[in-house]
């Protein structure tokens, strides 16, 4: 694994707070000393994702995930270590040294040249745009009414039938293998065969600008209408937002979701510059984080045909997980955003996003289509889903507000809506005890667990050493060795503690990222660290955690002695010597306080 000097790691982690950086993801409310918010790493209702501003670490109480703020951010954003300090050097300014390491050096060489072909080649296509060759394209985008602005600002191409983007990315020094692996260019036998031939080109830049993918779009009607660049060494199309690095520097506090490339250009030649599409996939977790990070509040305005309502419903729900302020908006007399825009205008649109609607709404609205409510069965139907929707909203007053609203729009009392409500709330409960009970008798009986009185102290005596202090270790040791831990893990982070002092390394800050290939011990050492002993005094807590291993070994022994004494087999001068150890192990047992 790659390695940078800890006086780097440390400027890098103390130069960006974790809380900032954990709040861009996650809505984190303070509780104490600490902050709190919904884990991103597991569905769960009730917060148990702790961040301390203090120890500068998370750990989640409920799936144990933990670490520190490179640990959050090779998560979140699926990074390796190196990717998560470039990163977060980046964000503060901090240069990263060249590491000596071939195979990392190798991989990061090529990911800059592909990022240059990428480069070269929307350039390339940019520029073909305004030349003869490229009349149909330049028809086609007058046709859709782009302006030379828009055109410049979202760098959009020509790639014609002829295309030579081999030949020209061969003439400015690329490899063969380099041209290969950008997936821009296809080898057919002893041929080199551009993957885009006459089509309108979508470079798609990340939110560092960096050239990483395009999307080609048809001029005419054929099909397929879209083909775009197949992930590679820098695409993942899950993992980025087609306009984001645009849409970022908007000053609005909401961002707006759309399908296509086009609906994106096309609000934006028209004033409207919170706009990102979801590159050609349906909405994924990664990029609804993406979109959390830079606004809470997200306005999805997908087609309005049967395909763009159900990419909306699919959207919805991961972004109600992930805690945002998610919106609805309704269209009609239009396909989708880009002719609806060229239609009535910017100001009829965002009239639209003022009057965008809520979740709840929206999924009511979905479901009325279906129905015909003067039908008994049909509303008795519509009743049912409506609770089942309105059950899920946890804010009682919000809940209340729904429920009054649905009770005057569709005749239907409030009595029957909270019954219904009710019925569902028992259900979901009884469940529950039921999974509970059954996961208590088939998981946790068949799993070997130490008592927790003998975790809590195995725990707080790394605590204790957590802080650092030589003279506290110099206490333990004498009397305790990691084998003495119960717990595998306990002993593999004793052990590597013990090594530290050792070395005269009392500042042990960097103690993560010497597991960092072991994220169970991440998530025990971050769990050990989040928890509050309640040690007021460290001198008396070790006195008495000593006292017990004392205890406990005396106890140990004095049994083993016992059982020797009664089995009989032994001789006469060793009943004698054992005889008197148990004496003197019974006067130390009365002595320990």
């Amino acid at each position: 694994m790659v390695r940078y000097s800890e006086e780097l790691i440390d400027d890098i982690k103390n130069s960006n707070d974790i809380v900032d950086i954990i709040s861009q993801y996650v809505i984190l409310k303070r509780s104490g000393r600490n902050f709190f918010g919904l884990c991103p790493f597991h569905k769960e209702k009730t917060p148990s994702f702790s961040v301390s501003p203090d120890k500068q670490i998370f750990h989640c109480f409920g799936c144990g995930v933990g670490g520190n703020v490179i640990h959050f951010i090779s998560k979140i954003e699926n990074l390796d270590f190196k990717e998560s300090l470039e990163v977060l050097a980046e964000r503060v300014g901090i240069t990263l040294p060249t590491l000596d390491n071939e195979v990392d050096s190798k991989k990061q060489l090529l990911k800059e040249k592909i990022y240059e072909i990428n480069k070269e080649t929307a350039l390339y296509y940019h520029e073909t745009l305004y030349k003869d060759i490229s009349k149909p394209a330049q028809e086609y985008v007058k046709k859709r009414k782009l302006d030379n602005k828009t055109l410049k600002d979202y760098t959009i191409g020509y790639a014609p039938a002829n295309s030579n983007l081999y030949k020209f990315l061969k003439n400015k020094g690329f490899t063969n293998e380099e041209i290969l692996v950008s997936d821009l260019v296809n080898k057919m036998g002893n041929n080199f065969v551009d993957r885009f031939k006459n089509r309108l080109i979508f470079p798609i830049q990340d939110v560092r600008n960096r050239y990483i993918a395009f999307g080609g779009r048809v001029l005419d009607n054929s099909l397929p209408k879209y083909i775009n660049s197949p992930e590679n060494i820098v695409y993942s199309k899950a993992r980025n937002l087609y306009g984001l690095n645009v849409a970022k520097n908007s000053k609005l506090e909401n961002l707006i979701i759309v399908e296509g490339y086009m609906d994106v250009v096309s609000l934006h030649q028209r004033g409207i510059e919170n706009v990102v599409a979801s590159c050609g996939t349906a909405l994924t977790e990664a990029q609804g984080r993406l979109l959390r990070k830079y606004a809470e509040k997200i306005i999805i305005s997908y087609d309005s045909d049967a395909a763009g309502q159900a990419a909306t419903l699919r959207g919805l729900e991961i972004l109600t997980n992930l805690g945002c302020d998610i919106r609805i908006l309704q269209m009609e007399g239009a396909k989708d955003p880009d002719e609806y825009v060229i239609k009535y205008g910017n100001g009829r649109f965002n009239n639209l996003i003022d009057k965008a609607i809520s979740l709840i709404e929206f999924k009511t609205k979905v479901l009325k289509k279906d129905l015909n409510l003067s039908n008994v069965n049909d509303k008795i139907k519509f009743l049912n889903e409506i609770a089942k929707l309105v059950s899920t909203i946890d804010n009682r007053m919000e809940q209340e507000v729904y429920i009054d609203k649905i009770s005057r729009e569709y005749d239907i009392s409030k009595e029957a809506i909270y019954a219904e409500i009710n019925k569902i709330n028992y259900s979901k409960n009884q469940g529950k005890k039921i999974l509970e009970n059954n996961y208590k008798k088939n998981v946790i009986k068949k799993k070997e667990t130490l008592p927790e009185t003998l975790l809590k102290r195995e725990n707080m005596i790394i605590g204790i050493l957590l802080n650092g202090k030589t003279e506290v270790y110099e206490q333990i040791k004498n009397i305790l060795s990691p084998k003495d831990l119960k717990k595998e893990q306990n002993k593999k982070i004793m052990q590597k503690l013990y090594e530290e002092f050792e070395k005269g390394n009392s500042n042990i800050n960097n103690i993560l990222e010497i597991f960092n290939d072991d994220e169970e011990i991440i998530s025990i050492l971050t769990g050990i660290m989040a928890d509050d002993y309640e040690i007021k005094d460290d001198k008396k807590a070790i006195e008495d955690i000593i006292n017990n291993y004392k205890k406990e070994k005396l106890i140990n022994r004095k049994k083993e002695i016992i059982d020797s004494l009664n089995n009989g087999n032994i001789d006469k001068q060793e009943t004698v010597n054992l005889e008197k150890e148990l004496h003197d192990i019974i006067i130390r047992l009365a002595q320990i306080k």
